[in-house]
């Protein structure tokens, strides 16, 4: 009897303990896994959110010095004629610094996120102020978490980080009253745990009258 409660009663051996640590570390590990996995998609989430209200406070910004420009527009009206410091003006500044039919830089998950130089012609509009602002004064930066643009207290751009805007003209033949610009605004910047960058793109074709020369 006393040799049968010692045999109930032994604990357990250095082997049966070191298995049991094993199977706990595995399940540790595989849930901080799946924990981190989880994280990132959602952070990831969140930053193609805000990416594309970037991009699209870009295109409505656009599309309102267009529908500005249009408004303003008059056939005898010279370039010269828009004040520079309207939506109109901006508009008017914008598309003569636009080359016809030029070329865009190439875009998609490059092993790096660059924005393009010369002969590319990258810029931005700034959205509160409905203002192009060239590659010269843009103060394109490294994105430290998203593609997102850095404002002043005064709604002047502080630096634009990874996300820009390239234009091409097109010489619309078919039509002799008016013609098309062709917007790609982009954005790069590494999101949380993916190899390559994450990029975002669109276009936006918008018209305008064919000024007087």
């Amino acid at each position: 009897m006393l040799a049968i409660n010692k045999i109930l009663n032994r604990g357990d051996t250095l082997i049966e303990v070191l298995f049991a640590i094993s199977i706990f570390s595995l399940v540790v590990v595989g849930s901080i896994s799946i924990m981190n996995q989880g994280v990132n998609a959602s952070q990831r989430s969140l930053e193609i959110t805000l990416v594309r209200n970037e991009i699209d406070a870009q295109a409505e910004a656009l599309r309102f010095m267009n529908a500005s420009y249009v408004s303003a527009y008059k056939p005898e009206y010279t370039i010269e004629r828009y004040p520079v410091d309207t939506p109109a003006g901006q508009w008017v500044k914008m598309s003569s610094s636009i080359g016809i039919n030029s070329d865009v830089s190439s875009f998609g998950a490059a092993s790096k996120c660059e924005i393009p130089s010369s002969p590319y012609t990258p810029f931005i509009i700034n959205p509160y102020l409905a203002k192009f602002v060239t590659a010269a004064d843009a103060i394109f930066r490294p994105a430290t978490t998203f593609s997102k643009i850095e404002y002043n207290d005064d709604l002047s751009i502080i630096s634009t980080n990874w996300v820009w805007v390239e234009a091409t003209k097109s010489n619309n033949v078919e039509d002799k009253n008016s013609d098309y610009i062709d917007f790609h605004i982009r954005a790069c910047w590494n999101a949380a745990g993916q190899k390559n960058p994450a990029t975002i793109g669109t276009i936006v074709r918008l018209y305008e009258p064919k000024p007087k020369s």
